[in-house]
């Protein structure tokens, strides 16, 4: 693990509650786009998966003995299975059943890692095979970044229901993102005190600025169709009957998702210099995230996972404060029954996300290629090469497996099967 450079620790404070607000606010703004883009994409109510968010992460929280600075969010790994549990079912009760199952297979997987110890998880995951997990997981979301400033075209971002406001004039897109992006470049080289940590936040309000002049947000129907109070559409567990039929469309998926778990919990654990595999420990992370997910579930939200974009503000702002994430989750939670807020935050153009994550994303990727460098990865060796080169090529391309017929393993989760299997096969080779 690396030296820690973070300027407030884990278990730290913020010097002020104005500053720890910003700095919680900073973390909701970096989660928002994708959290509320997951029910819009299923029909699922936003509201409710922003309280469950925002429950689920302090649910993690309190299973790592508040350890871990990570924040759970809707996770996209399951949108497939529930449209199609949906619309084979004519209802969402199999897709919450087979959610909360997801959950339940979490906790199984928590309990054995407790009984047999993670050591034999560090033996199948060394750095040749997790540093390119790492540099997966940011490049593989480079795509996205790319769509949302809209420089693939803004038809794609129509194509993908990003629909910003603007089709006349699609110059204006690129222009946002890049004024985003320049914004929060110029915040962290040349901000001081505590501007300089928080640069996102300012990126957006900058951004977000820049669209209203532009006249890509109108803000006179800002707030149309929302109300300033209003109650999430909550589908309590026990309402409804369960409904089993979708439960093998959603069960493999958890061993997909567990694997993203742990490359995740990596990629921090290099950020903030600890090792958060041995403490709080895997089993801890990962009862964590299984119980946020069935609670969400059983609410009528997603799945929870934990969410790259806001370990990214951590690497950027030195920031790594539970207690920032803390208060995150519960102003989430507080969002999920505020309207107008979410309005609000519903409006931000997606070129202004964009212009973001292009930072956040390829910070997540330079720390597994970070990973090799401290290892000292010598990739003159045939069989480090390999393997890196097999799970870069796997991970980015496009390959897949199909398990089922409505479940297939790819990206990351293929790479990292290839990678760990590749690492032993050629270990064993070199032995004989």
């Amino acid at each position: 693990m690396s030296k820690s450079n973070l300027v407030v620790g884990i278990n730290e404070k913020p010097k002020t509650k104005l500053e720890w607000f910003i700095l919680s606010l900073q973390h909701v703004f970096a989660m928002f786009g994708a959290t509320v883009l997951v029910p819009v994409l299923t029909g699922l109510d936003v509201g409710v998966s922003l309280t469950a968010s925002g429950i689920g992460t302090l649910i993690y929280i309190a299973c790592t003995k508040g350890q871990v600075p990570i924040y759970l969010g809707s996770s996209f790994a399951y949108i497939g299975s529930i449209i199609a549990a949906i619309a084979s079912t004519g209802g969402v009760e199999s897709a919450y059943t087979g959610l909360m199952v997801v959950g339940i297979i979490y906790v199984i997987v928590a309990a054995i890692i407790s009984v047999t110890g993670s050591a034999w998880i560090k033996s199948l995951l060394p750095p040749v095979v997790v540093g390119p997990m790492i540099m997966i997981i940011g490049l593989s979301l480079a795509p996205t970044a790319v769509t949302e400033t809209g420089l693939m075209g803004i038809e794609m971002l129509l194509e993908q229901g990003k629909y910003i406001g603007v089709v006349g004039a699609a110059w204006k897109v690129p222009l946002i993102a890049f004024v985003t992006f320049a914004t929060v470049v110029l915040v962290q080289m040349k901000a001081k005190g505590f501007f300089k940590i928080v640069p996102f936040l300012i990126a957006i309000f900058v951004g977000y600025f820049t669209s209203v002049i532009l006249g890509v947000v109108d803000l006179s129907t800002v707030l149309e169709g929302y109300s300033f109070f209003q109650i999430p559409n909550f589908k309590f567990i026990g309402t409804y009957e369960f409904n089993f039929s979708a439960v093998a469309a959603f069960a493999p998926l958890a061993l997909v998702t567990i694997a993203e778990h742990i490359g995740d919990h990596i990629v921090l654990g290099e950020i903030v210099g600890e090792d958060f595999l041995e403490t709080p420990g895997l089993n801890r992370t990962i009862l964590g995230d299984g119980v946020a997910t069935f609670v969400s579930a059983s609410l009528g939200g997603p799945a929870n996972t934990t969410y790259g974009e806001n370990t990214g503000v951590v690497a950027v702002t030195g920031v790594g404060s539970v207690y920032v994430i803390g208060l995150a989750a519960v102003i989430a939670i507080g969002l999920g029954f505020l309207g107008w807020v979410q309005a609000f935050i519903t409006s931000i153009p997606w070129a202004v996300i964009g212009g973001m994550t292009i930072i956040l994303y390829g910070l997540i990727a330079s720390n597994g290629v970070k990973v090799l460098i401290q290892d000292k990865t010598d990739l003159g060796n045939i069989k480090n090469l390999v393997i890196v080169a097999t799970m870069l090529v796997v991970g980015l391309g496009g390959a897949s497996i199909q398990v089922t017929s409505q479940v297939a393993l790819s990206g990351m989760s293929l790479a990292a099967i290839f990678g760990i299997l590749l690492n032993q096969v050629l270990n064993f080779i070199e032995k004989i």
